[in-house]
């Protein structure tokens, strides 16, 4: 008796525990890609960028920037992202700016694959993500690629769909803005 109610907890227990991770889709132009957020290690940030899908704002939006090793002349750490989002201009459409959730905080790091929010000052968070190609450390706190050393918030990793990420990441720019930008279809939660 005492193993069968021991195996009903356990079954119980695995019944109701809920995913540590969200699951998303975003439909482009040229594919899908896919990614898990990670809520409980960068609340707010995982919180903010739902809003923006539960609210379809980022329906039609772009991968409008990438940044490699032969674009970035006047910089002396080199990085490598795809970005997105709304845009650089401001829209009515943007969500209000959320506080800054920097890695030494979560414990997510920029390796190959993260999605990352893109910011001006600390606080400025709204639209604009990024996605990491190979590790890019001087993103995270402590990092050397902006000046303040609060790095970015990374809050998920690409679970497929990295060959696309890197296709777009070489699709021709001028000055870092693509050409022909990639538009983004939708971004959906995975069932």
């Amino acid at each position: 008796m005492k193993q069968i109610c021991c195996i009903l907890l356990i079954i119980l227990s695995s019944c109701t525990q809920t995913s540590k991770t969200i699951d998303i889709i975003i439909f482009t132009s040229e594919g899908t890609i896919e990614l898990e957020l990670y809520p409980e290690k960068a609340p707010l940030t995982v919180s903010n960028f739902t809003s923006y899908i539960e609210h379809k704002l980022y329906d039609g939006a772009k991968f409008y920037r990438t940044v490699k090793p032969d674009n970035q002349p006047n910089n002396t750490i080199k990085i490598g992202v795809i970005q997105g989002g709304l845009g650089f201009n401001e829209t009515d459409e943007e969500l209000p700016a959320i506080a800054h959730e920097n890695t030494l905080q979560t414990g997510i790091q920029h390796l190959n694959g993260t999605i990352s929010m893109a910011r001006a000052d600390t606080g400025t968070v709204t639209s604009e993500f990024f996605i990491c190609i190979n590790n890019q450390p001087e993103l995270d706190y402590g990092g050397n690629r902006n000046p303040d050393k609060q790095g970015f918030a990374a809050f998920g990793q690409v679970s497929k769909g990295m060959d696309l990420v890197r296709q777009i990441q070489y699709f021709p720019d001028q000055e870092q803005l693509i050409i022909q930008p990639v538009t983004i279809d939708s971004i959906r939660y995975l069932k």
